[in-house]
């Protein structure tokens, strides 16, 4: 695909995201989830569907979601952005846009923007109009929501000195140390995810196992875990520091911490050195449509 092709691509993912025509009472979008100005997730515990059905699970952010290996918090299995985008789409347990097909295609062929953008995005296609193709262009917008320009950023690969305080300096000593915080352990690299899957103990007698989400931006993206069950950060540092709750099957790296109330501050103050601010403005990813009701829970 070339250059242009992949621009036009992105744009028609852009316009799709964020069109509440694809959901089943015309009310949600992708975006009404996904919220940019929150990091792309809701501010809820657990999301909420067209029907008003809440979920089981929490929105995950969808920034840097294209360097992930699993997508959601419970199926390893799901990989594929363009395999994910149909799920909310017409997926009913629980309903989450709620479409349907035939009105999905009826509004990819007629909707002025897509019967232009749809052949230019897949010139090869003697009919481009199809919801594998939807679901594709969907993929390429979200696969350009990236986020690198936090403090941390700025001071570690950027030279910025003044970037990052000095009690985050010291959460980080907090983070990498094996037998004080520890945290690097599950959430490692570049991206502060090792994209694997743990029983962190959230509820007594816990047996699931959730995905590691990132912790870039994670001082926009509270409630904390799968289930929106933690409020802040600070509770989220004592969740970690009390070793969870009792469970038989709880991963065997949560363990009572040795943290001072320093260091649980401190270990905050690291954690929100990451947050992106100009993510949450940069206008690649807002809204194309500013006139249509994308309905994002203001």
């Amino acid at each position: 695909m070339s250059g242009t092709a992949v621009l036009t691509l992105v744009t028609l993912g852009r316009l799709l995201f964020y069109d509440p025509r694809l959901s089943g009472n015309g009310t949600q979008s992708c975006a009404s989830c996904h919220r940019q100005e929150l990091a792309f997730t809701d501010g809820r515990a657990r999301a909420v569907g067209s029907t008003g059905q809440a979920h089981d699970r929490s929105a995950m952010s969808l920034v840097n979601v294209r360097e992930l290996k699993a997508l959601t918090w419970a199926n390893p299995a799901m990989t594929s952005l363009e395999k994910q985008a149909l799920v909310p789409m017409f997926g009913d347990h629980p309903v989450e846009l709620g479409a349907r097909r035939e009105e999905v295609v009826r509004l990819l062929r007629t909707e002025p923007r897509y019967r232009e953008l749809f052949p230019k995005s897949f010139p090869t296609a003697a009919n481009p109009y199809t919801i594998a193709n939807a679901a594709a262009a969907i993929a390429a917008f979200e696969r350009t929501i990236v986020s690198t320009r936090s403090p941390y950023d700025r001071y570690y690969y950027g030279g910025d000195t003044a970037a990052v305080s000095e009690a985050a300096k010291r959460g980080e000593v907090v983070f990498y140390t094996e037998g004080l915080g520890g945290c690097f352990r599950c959430h490692s690299g570049k991206y502060f995810t090792d994209g694997a899957f743990h029983n962190t103990a959230i509820i007594r007698g816990q047996t699931e196992r959730f995905r590691t989400p990132t912790l870039r931006n994670i001082e926009l993206t509270a409630p904390y875990m799968h289930d929106g069950s933690i409020a802040t950060l600070e509770e989220v540092v004592e969740h970690y520091a009390k070793g969870g709750q009792e469970a038989d099957q709880k991963d065997e790296k949560l363990k009572k911490l040795p943290l001072t109330k320093q260091n649980k501050a401190d270990l905050v103050e690291f954690l929100k050195s990451l947050t992106d601010r100009e993510v949450l403005e940069d206008e690649r990813f807002s809204n194309p449509w500013p006139r249509m009701n994308t309905n994002q829970h203001e």
